[in-house]
């Protein structure tokens, strides 16, 4: 099986964020991940368009959103991409500290890192991407 990609390009709305979550859960099902898996990747991707919608691209009309899927029998691969300033992911504060604890905001990337095996970030010129990987557990069953 060869990799597919599928690529949105989203206006800076708050019913984008919706939109890229149902396309990820659409993903993550056809890629054979169970249903508790499909939750997790969905909401990892809200998690990161609400940041680039909010955060990068700050709700600016001219701005869109771009989430990307790619898909093997190793790996589901997402990248979301904004138009804004750029984010430096090692400046944001611990979500788990004392004083951050009751705060609504700051736990995006937290949840992030922990639903997906595999997160990175990129600057570009504007914006930043983040690309999230979940490996297909037993995709390689067959061999052993």
């Amino acid at each position: 099986m060869n990799a597919t990609r599928i690529s949105y390009t989203l206006d800076s709305t708050l019913a984008s964020v919706n939109k890229a979550e149902q396309a990820a859960t659409e993903v993550a099902t056809k890629s054979g991940f169970d249903e508790d898996e499909c939750g997790r990747i969905g909401m990892a991707v809200r998690e990161a368009t609400v940041n680039a919608v909010l955060h990068g691209n700050k709700y600016d009309a001219g701005k869109r959103v771009t989430v990307s899927f790619e898909t093997t029998p190793e790996a589901m691969t997402v990248s979301v991409r904004d138009e804004g300033m750029g984010l430096d992911p090692t400046g944001l504060p611990n979500p788990l500290a004392p004083e951050n604890l009751l705060k609504q905001s700051g736990r995006g990337i937290f949840l992030i890192r922990a639903f997906m095996d595999e997160v990175r970030f990129r600057s570009l010129q504007p914006g930043t991407e983040i690309m999230m990987i979940k490996h297909v557990r037993g995709h390689d069953r067959g061999s052993s």
